[in-house]
């Protein structure tokens, strides 16, 4: 966004500067080209244009346009939107922004009334409220929707797979026995705590920084808190050199965007290794995989792969923007241009991304036997040996020693520690009674883990019902 003030009427034909008659030379075509915003900022035309209107409706309340004169605005301001959402709008990179491209083509059609538009206000308030309108709208309209609709399909797997089971792992070694729905019960609570920075967010961008002008306010007696009302701001910014150069609900968003992606990278990372013949925990559907070009038995995760892989942008993004944003003094720079692209690319991204998960997850064929195969093939009960010896009286630190030891037996002689006999057991322990061959199933170790938050059958059937009841408030 180009320039601070008031800007004089701009002439897109002749390429004349928006900025008028303080300089004596035409700007340099290769600096007019990298000044121009258009190509990308042209996005927030709805925006722009719900804060023009707006701000003319605030000027003719308080006397300072006229109320005919607003009414011409607001019903050009219309015209303009139709044209741009029907395709017929010329965007010039001479008027370099969208809100000369939207204030040109509104004179254009409507005359002076147009040029009374801009009274009492900057292009850097301007932008401001428009970029903060646009990120309330896509919060609203497309991530915490998005977040909503992953849980649920989470939630639907889940929901079918009470009664699998498959190992839980630490450093991606078998480790102990969970359920799935267990563990997929575990992204829909990093997704909830997503939702909740995504609204802690939407908290502070929720503030109108329209009527501020340039950086020091205006003369003009304006009423700032019908403009923020009319526009669902829940108040205007208290200090106008903070309302114009603050791009903290920026940073906040892509930085929740990076947590986002985060949890959908690890979810994507799991999908892809349990895809593998070496796994074959899951299938993923036709439609959501793609083949090689030379190996004709392939059928690789994609959409898995390329949500990990799109991490790293999103990261790159919020990292750019802090670039930004260090070191700017007060108030407006043009440094701040660069804000939009990485903003625009991070929450177009973790859109997609959240939306491909979910249409993944309905596709994919959960295989039971393979995950329950991989629980009886390991000692992921070794655990519940240690503990049931603990409870016999025999000091943890022993009992996990006399367990090791065990364990190490088993991998020599290629034993399980089910397929064990009693006597077998009391070779490294007295403590072992009848009892420990039913404490050393995989349904016993499940069903054990009765501690809160656990992922014994009847607490992950409590984690469920209380997860779908908050899906249901929201809605």
């Amino acid at each position: 966004m180009a320039g601070d003030g008031h800007d004089p009427k701009p002439d897109a034909e002749s390429g004349q500067n928006t900025w008028g008659g303080r300089f004596s030379e035409p700007t340099d075509a290769f600096v007019a080209r990298l000044n121009a915003s258009v190509g990308f900022d042209q996005r927030l035309y709805r925006e722009d244009i719900d804060g023009s209107k707006a701000h003319a409706a605030m000027l003719a309340q308080q006397g300072i346009i006229s109320a005919e004169d607003a009414a011409t605005i607001r019903a050009g301001l219309d015209a303009v939107r139709a044209e741009i959402d029907a395709g017929d709008f010329a965007w010039s990179d001479a008027l370099e922004d969208v809100h000369m491209n939207v204030e040109h083509r509104l004179t254009a059609r409507i005359g002076a009334a147009g040029g009374r538009l801009h009274t009492a206000r900057s292009r850097n308030d301007q932008v401001a409220t428009d970029l903060r309108l646009w990120v309330l709208r896509r919060i609203d309209g497309d991530l915490v929707p998005r977040i909503d609709r992953l849980q649920t399909a989470l939630l639907d797997v889940a929901e079918a797979h009470t009664d699998t089971v498959l190992p839980g792992y630490t450093h991606l070694q078998r480790a102990q026995p969970v359920l799935l729905a267990h563990h997929l019960l575990a992204y829909v609570e990093m997704l909830d705590r997503d939702r909740g920075r995504l609204l802690d967010c939407r908290k502070r961008a929720a503030e109108s920084p329209l009527g501020c002008a340039a950086l020091a306010g205006t003369p003009f007696p304006l009423d700032r808190v019908m403009t923020a009302t009319a526009l669902g701001f829940t108040r205007p910014m208290a200090n106008s050199l903070d309302a114009v150069g603050d791009r903290d609900f920026a940073v906040e968003l892509c930085a929740a965007a990076s947590l986002i992606m985060v949890h959908l990278s690890r979810l994507a990372e799991e999908m892809v290794v349990w895809s593998s013949q070496e796994f074959g925990f899951i299938e993923l559907g036709d439609a959501f995989a793609t083949g090689s070009s030379i190996m004709p038995q392939k059928k690789n995760p994609d959409i898995p792969e390329l949500v990990r892989g799109k991490t790293g942008r999103v990261f790159g993004d919020l990292v750019a923007l802090l670039t930004v944003l260090k070191g700017l003094p007060l108030a407006y720079n043009k440094d701040l241009q660069e804000d939009k692209e990485a903003l625009f690319d991070a929450v177009d991204t973790v859109t997609d991304c959240l939306e491909a998960t979910a249409r993944l997850l309905p596709t994919t064929t959960w295989r039971a036997d393979r995950m329950r195969a991989a629980c009886d093939a390991g000692f992921v009960t070794a655990t519940d040996v240690a503990d049931y010896l603990a409870a016999k009286g025999v000091p943890f630190r022993d009992a996990h020693h006399v367990v090791g030891r065990l364990v190490g037996w088993c991998i020599a002689e290629q034993r399980t520690l089910p397929s064990l006999s009693l006597a077998e057991f009391r070779r490294f322990s007295d403590a072992f009674d009848d009892d420990i061959r039913r404490a050393v199933t995989v349904e016993a170790s499940v069903a054990a883990r009765t501690s809160r938050g656990g992922t014994a059958p009847k607490r992950v059937a409590e984690a469920l019902a209380a997860a779908r009841a908050r899906l249901a408030e929201r809605r």
